[in-house]
């Protein structure tokens, strides 16, 4: 396919910002999502291991995990929206053809992820007292997993379709002969996504520090599992993150001849740093993990090496789609909307932030607080009031700019 076929499928109407911009959030956002569904598979994981253990500790670490676990598919499927807009915007020639050639899975999706969902909560639902009776019915924990890998793997499909647009006729019409259900997914590379599940082990190690931080911070009496639980977290760390190297260096001799170029370049070893950085952290750090909030950083640090990860993961779409069909996102047209510019920065920056500070000034108080009932300060009441008043005049605004430019 020609580089002006692939033009002339660009939205005509152009972006309404620069093109710069939806790639940086695009790597950000990302980023944040992928973390939060390493969580969720790094927890859950831990939760299956545990809650059918007769060992307490890992009973009760199983009972904290379901919780991470619940917590985290919501937020990785809230994020995950985020990344999903921004590479529509700027690559919609690749990622709606990639969508229409696979149509039944884009769809199916949706269903696959929501019967995920369901079977996560119908775990939950059945354990709400592991410590004391352990696990029951952990059919519903695996067909969770498995459903969540499966809604995974699509998306990881989906993206590999993209940067094959010579071979999109022979998908459509193989043999000649159209094909129009879009019942195939036609594109994979298993190192590649295996790479990034893989992750979960190191993320999830880096989770469980901060954890126990968090437990310390709340005067935890029990040695003995706090002992556990940093004992688990350098291993997951340590282990998975070799591992991960490991996985990521087979994708990296496995790459398809448009993307070698990828193999050895800056981006990669900037990548692999950050990671080797990150699982020698704590290694590091040793007794200054107890102290401060050096038993966070390490996570934040994780967060960070993640957003190197996606930077080099969108370099690789990037240069690849440029180099090997002449596509530059770069060059889209300039339609310029300050309305939607501004209210996007506004609504993450603003009410986004807000919100989470409140959000997570409750969840860190009330957690620290030993006995009685956790009542917040005057100064917190506040900040959860602007919340709420922040949410309520953006709805009151979305809809009243939209009945404005109806009526005009």
């Amino acid at each position: 396919m020609t580089p002006e076929m692939l033009y002339a499928l660009r939205d005509q109407s152009g972006v309404p910002s620069h093109p710069v911009i939806f790639l940086i959030l695009g790597v950000i956002t990302f980023a944040l999502h992928i973390a939060a569904v390493q969580v969720m598979l790094g927890a859950a994981t831990l939760t299956l291991r545990g809650a059918f253990h007769a060992d307490m500790k890992w009973r009760r670490l199983a009972s904290a995990m379901l919780l991470t676990a619940k917590i985290a598919v919501s937020v990785a499927i809230v994020i995950g929206v985020a990344p999903l807009l921004f590479v529509q915007v700027v690559y919609d020639p690749f990622w709606y053809t990639s969508n229409v050639l696979s149509a039944w899975w884009v769809i199916g999706f949706i269903l696959i992820l929501i019967a995920g969902y369901i079977s996560l909560y119908a775990f939950y639902w059945k354990n709400h007292d592991i410590v004391a009776h352990g696990g029951r019915n952990g059919y519903w924990l695996v067909l969770s997993l498995a459903l969540l890998l499966t809604v995974g793997f699509i998306v990881h499909s989906l993206s590999n379709q993209m940067f094959y647009p010579e071979r999109w006729i022979e998908w459509y019409a193989p043999g000649g002969q159209i094909d129009p259900s879009g019942q195939t997914l036609h594109q994979w590379h298993l190192s590649r996504f295996l790479f990034f599940i893989a992750l979960s082990a190191p993320v999830i190690g880096a989770w469980l520090l901060a954890y126990r931080r968090y437990l310390q911070g709340a005067k935890e009496t029990d040695v003995a599992y706090l002992d556990f639980v940093l004992n688990l977290a350098l291993r997951l760390m340590v282990i998975g993150g070799v591992v991960s190297v490991l996985i990521g260096a087979a994708w990296m001799m496995t790459l398809p001849e448009k993307m070698q170029w990828f193999a050895g370049s800056v981006w990669m070893w900037l990548a692999v740093a950050a990671l080797l950085a990150v699982v020698a952290m704590p290694l590091a750090l040793r007794a200054r993990l107890d102290r401060g909030v050096w038993g966070y950083a390490v996570f934040g640090a994780g967060a960070v090496a993640l957003i190197v990860v996606g930077a080099a993961r969108e370099v690789l779409r990037f240069v690849t789609l440029l180099g090997s069909h002449g596509y530059d996102a770069m060059d889209y047209r300039i339609n310029m909307d300050w309305y939607s510019t501004v209210l996007f920065f506004v609504t993450f920056g603003v009410i986004g932030g807000t919100t989470l500070a409140y959000l997570l000034t409750v969840a860190w108080q009330a957690g620290q607080q030993k006995t009685g009932t956790y009542t917040p300060s005057a100064l917190v009441n506040r900040i959860g009031q602007w919340s709420v008043g922040l949410l309520v005049a953006w709805t009151v605004a979305y809809f009243a700019i939209g009945f404005w430019v109806w009526a005009r």
